[in-house]
């Protein structure tokens, strides 16, 4: 009678529990609950379809780098291709009252047509308004005379490493899935090939195929991030850039259709044993050294001055002037940019407002980088008009009537292409080029000068 009035007293309490939960729906109702509840009607499940060939659907925007395109494969789900058409999908975010949708540039590139369905079922088109591939981040137009629900940019400079987030996408076409997790890291790099990509959050919060575009949220349901990569044979690693970045590239793809490259009237070169030696460095120093800046540039008028090694940008260490150069690719105009320098061994700081790069510039450093002018063609490409005696140019062979056609796996279909290709050689030490010469067409390495 003991046992039997034990197990009597255990029903009686789970029966009461029960009562509770079912009279209390808060207990359910949990912050991932009622952020999903707030957020979920403004995400979009995203098709394009684009034509089939057998390039790859990145190489045009991210420079035909292999591993860059294994890195985010991934994100697209194929369906059944058509003998010419070949259909993706991919996620995004309405985010403000005008119908604009917030996703990753190559969820879009090379899309021929565009279409987004909202979680209500709602099919509707959309067209580019402008995608960056260097921050990975695009702007859609959704063509509807309907309200449409919205989340706006939230704040992701106080991101906290532990914090719970929600990931909300389109993962092998099932619209509107839900994964959480926290946030494992922040300010994260990744490299590709022989490029490297500054700021991702990294977080645990489930991202498969599809998922790419998506928002991530924290409990508050607050949009922080925008989901963009998964770790290649890893379970638990996902990648989002914070949304203070996307923000930014937003606004510059709303206002110009494109991020406009900026400068700060700056030159680097690394540091290396000698150099430290001399400057009175310690061996473990750091950074990029200032060998010239722009007069009247933003870098001079910030009280940066020849001979500073920049250490960290906005409290981030720099390593190399590479580094430097592929943090400043991610900037956009007007962005204030905080400095850590070494002068004389003491250390100082400045501020400097990134500007629109002058046109002028590209050619300077066509000039000075490759050795080379060049004059445009009219079907692409760009032929070479003088080559400067002692550079790279002249060591391997070039001469005027020579025709450039890709640097570094980027088509020069264009002026746009030209000034990409040349501002991504800051920083290196050599380049690879195409070039044609008569009917032939060479693969050529030259030294940066």
């Amino acid at each position: 009678m003991r046992v039997l009035g034990i197990a009597c007293a255990v029903l009686i309490v789970i029966g009461a529990a029960g009562t509770t939960r079912a009279a209390d729906p808060f207990l359910r109702r949990t912050p991932a609950v009622r952020a999903v509840e707030k957020v979920g009607p403004s995400v979009v499940s995203i098709t394009t379809e684009e034509l089939a060939s057998s390039r790859s659907p990145f190489g045009s925007v991210f420079g035909n780098d292999p591993t860059f395109e294994r890195f985010f494969r991934d994100f697209f789900e194929p369906q059944a291709p058509q003998q010419r058409r070949r259909v993706n999908l991919g996620s995004g975010v309405l985010i403000d009252d005008q119908g604009h949708v917030l996703t990753n540039a190559h969820v879009v590139a090379r899309a021929s047509r565009v279409q987004v369905v909202l979680a209500d079922g709602r099919e509707l088109d959309a067209t580019v308004v402008g995608a960056d591939p260097n921050n990975d981040v695009a702007v859609l137009q959704v063509e509807s005379d309907e309200s449409l629900p919205w989340t706006p940019p939230g704040d992701s400079d106080d991101v906290l490493v532990g914090e719970p987030v929600i990931a909300i996408g389109n993962p092998f076409g099932l619209s509107n899935t839900v994964t959480t997790g926290v946030i494992s890291a922040v300010d994260r790099s990744l490299r590709t090939g022989n490029r490297v990509y500054h700021g991702f959050l990294q977080t645990d919060a489930s991202i498969n195929p599809g998922n790419s575009g998506g928002p991530l949220l924290n409990a508050e349901g607050q949009l922080i991030g925008v989901n963009t990569a998964i770790y290649q044979g890893a379970e638990g690693i996902g990648f989002a850039i914070p949304i203070a970045v996307a923000s930014r590239v937003v606004q510059e793809l709303l206002e110009h259709g494109e991020v406009l490259p900026v400068w700060l009237g700056l030159q680097f070169q690394d540091l290396d044993e000698p150099l430290r030696e001399a400057m009175g460095l310690p061996l473990r120093t750091r950074g990029a050294l200032v060998t010239q800046v722009r007069k009247g540039g933003p870098a001079a008028r910030g009280g940066v001055e020849r001979g500073d090694v920049v250490t960290h940008v906005d409290g981030r260490a720099v390593e190399s002037a590479r580094e430097f150069y592929e943090r400043l690719s991610l900037t956009t105009q007007g962005q204030a940019l905080a400095l850590g320098l070494l002068r004389d061994a003491q250390k100082r700081s400045a501020r400097v407002v990134a500007e629109e790069i002058p046109g002028s510039l590209v050619d300077e450093l066509a000039s000075q980088l490759l050795g080379v002018e060049l004059e445009p063609l009219p079907r692409g490409g760009f032929s070479i008009s003088k080559v400067r005696p002692g550079s790279g140019s002249e060591q391997i062979g070039l001469r005027p009537g020579d025709v450039i056609l890709r640097i570094n796996g980027l088509p020069l279909v264009d002026r746009d292409a030209l000034e990409r290709s040349v501002l991504d050689l800051r920083g290196r030490e050599r380049a690879i080029l195409v070039v044609g010469r008569g009917r032939g067409r060479y693969h050529v390495t030259i030294p940066l000068t």
